[in-house]
C-alpha cells in the first residue's frame, strides 16, 4: 500500500503509481489535538520550541498510526502481514535517511508488517512558524522545568508509576493519550485530580492529547504505543538536556508471551517489549536526542508492583479509578452507558490476579469474571488454561522469547515469567 503523507494543502508531491493520500490536517481523515489552542496554551509553558527531529518523529508516528488503521489485515496475502510504503515529509532529511533502516526494522517488529519509509524535505508550516514565534516572544514566568517525564495512560501500572515517581520528586511531567470512545480520558482525569490533591502538583504538569484516524476500521493497531511515546519524546526535546522517560508497565505483560500458538497474532502487542524499547532507544540516540527510556518495573509482576508501591494506602483507595481493560467501552453493545472492565481479556485477568496477590479487596466493576459471556471470553479462558498447563520451568528461558529476542538478563526474565504465571493461576484455577 503506497501512502503519500502530507501536512498541508500546498504539498503537491505525487508518484507515478497508485497511492492513497493521507493529509493529517484534513479533519475528515485524521484528528489530533497537539496544535489545538488549549494544548498550545499549555505547551507554551515549556522552555523552548520543539527540535526539528522531535517534530518529525511525532508526525511520523501519527502517519504510521493512521496507516495502521486504514489497512485491513484480513486483505493481506496471509490475512495478517501488510506491506506499506509511506512517503513522509521531514525537516531533518539527512538524519532520517541515515536512520531509515532502523526505523523500518522497529516498526516491522512492532506491528508485524513490512514498512518502507521514503523521506522528502519540508520546511516549517505556517502554523508551526506562528507557534514558534509565540515561544520566542513569551515571558518566562511560568516556565516548566523537569528531568523526568512519565507516561500516564490511566491504567493501574501507570498510576503506580506516577505515585512512586512523585514520592521521590515533584517536578515531573505526565503525558496521556486518548482515542475515541469511553473508558480512557475520564479515568485519566479522575486520577490526575487525585494526584494533584495528594501530592500538591500542578495541573499544568499533565499533558493530554487526542489522536485518531477518522476512517480507521482496523482494530489491531499495534503502532498506537509508538504514537503515544512520541508525544512524550517531542516534549522532552524542549528541555535541551538529558531527560528520563518513564514507561511504567509490569514485566509480565511487557514480555507479551502468547499463552498458546494461536495467540501469536493481535494478542501479542509488543507495546513495551524489551527488544522494541531497545530499538526505540537506539533510534533516539542516533537521532541525537538525549532521552533515556526506562521501565522501573521490568522485572516485577503486577502484584509485586502493587505490594512495593510507595504509597500503598493511597493506591488502594484509588484502584477502582484506574482502567486496565483492553476494550472498556464494549458494554455499549449491551446497553451499558458507563465504561467498565470486561473481566476476561488478558489485561483484566492480570489485574484481577495482581490485586488478589496483594490481598486487597477488589471493588473494581467487572462485567464477566466467569468467562461466560460470549465466544471470545470462552476462547480466552481456554487459552489461559492451556498456557498454565504448558508451563515448564526448565524451558521458561525459551518461552520468554516467543514474542521477540531477549539479549540480556534471560534468567531474571524467566523467573519473572514463572512468578507472573503463578499469580494468574490463583484466579484461573
Amino acid at each position: 500500500m503506497n501512502i503519500i503523507c502530507k501536512l498541508n494543502e500546498d504539498d503537491n508531491f505525487a508518484i507515478d503509481t497508485d497511492y492513497t493520500e493521507y493529509n493529517l490536517n484534513k479533519s475528515d481523515i485524521f484528528t489530533y489535538t497537539f496544535w489545538n489552542p488549549d494544548s498550545v496554551k499549555k505547551l507554551l509553558n515549556l522552555p523552548s520550541f520543539f527540535s526539528s527531529t522531535g517534530l518529525d518523529l511525532l508526525y511520523i508516528s501519527l502517519f504510521v498510526f493512521g496507516a495502521d488503521r486504514i489497512a485491513l489485515r484480513h486483505l493481506a496475502y496471509d490475512a495478517w502481514t501488510r506491506e506499506f510504503t509511506l512517503y513522509i515529509p521531514v525537516l531533518d532529511l539527512e538524519k532520517w535517511n541515515m536512520n531509515k533502516s532502523l526505523l523500518e526494522k522497529m516498526l516491522s517488529y512492532l506491528s508485524g508488517d513490512r514498512w518502507n519509509i521514503e523521506f522528502r524535505k519540508r520546511e516549517l508550516t505556517k502554523a508551526e512558524l506562528k507557534i514558534k514565534d509565540k515561544f520566542n516572544s513569551k515571558r518566562k514566568q511560568n516556565e516548566l522545568n523537569t528531568k523526568r517525564i512519565c507516561m500516564f495512560s490511566g491504567g493501574l501500572d501507570s498510576f503506580i508509576g506516577a505515585i512512586d515517581a512523585l514520592e521521590e520528586i515533584d517536578d515531573i511531567l505526565f503525558i496521556s493519550h486518548y482515542g475515541g470512545g469511553k473508558g480512557v480520558k475520564e479515568y485519566q482525569d479522575k486520577l490526575k485530580a487525585r494526584l494533584c490533591k495528594e501530592y500538591k502538583v500542578n495541573e499544568e504538569q499533565f499533558f493530554s492529547f487526542h489522536a485518531a484516524a477518522r476512517n480507521g476500521i482496523e482494530d489491531t493497531t499495534r503502532t498506537r504505543s509508538f504514537m503515544f511515546f512520541c508525544h512524550a519524546v517531542v516534549i522532552a526535546t524542549c528541555f535541551n538536556k538529558n531527560i528520563d522517560l518513564l514507561i511504567p508497565e509490569n514485566g509480565l505483560i511487557s514480555l507479551n508471551i502468547p499463552l498458546t500458538n494461536s495467540r501469536l497474532g493481535s494478542s501479542s502487542t509488543r507495546t513495551t517489549h524489551p527488544f522494541y524499547l531497545e530499538m526505540l532507544q537506539t533510534l533516539l540516540r542516533d537521532l541525537g536526542m538525549d532521552i533515556n527510556l526506562y521501565n522501573p518495573y521490568q522485572f516485577k509482576t503486577k502484584g509485586e508492583m502493587i505490594l512495593s508501591c510507595k504509597n500503598l494506602k493511597f493506591l488502594e483507595k484509588n484502584i477502582p479509578n484506574t482502567m486496565s481493560c483492553s476494550h472498556p467501552d464494549q458494554g455499549r453493545m449491551l446497553g451499558e452507558t458507563q465504561a467498565r472492565h470486561c473481566g476476561s481479556c488478558f489485561p483484566c485477568v492480570i489485574r484481577r490476579a495482581s490485586i488478589a496477590r496483594a490481598n486487597i479487596l477488589d471493588s473494581t466493576s467487572y462485567r464477566d469474571i466467569g468467562f461466560s459471556e460470549g465466544e471470545t471470553a470462552r476462547i480466552n479462558h481456554n487459552s489461559y488454561q492451556i498456557g498454565l498447563r504448558k508451563i515448564d520451568e526448565k524451558y521458561a528461558f525459551l518461552d520468554i522469547q516467543k514474542s521477540g529476542p531477549i539479549k540480556s538478563d534471560i534468567a531474571k526474565y524467566a523467573e519473572l515469567y514463572i512468578r507472573g504465571m503463578e499469580e494468574l493461576r490463583k484466579v484461573l484455577v
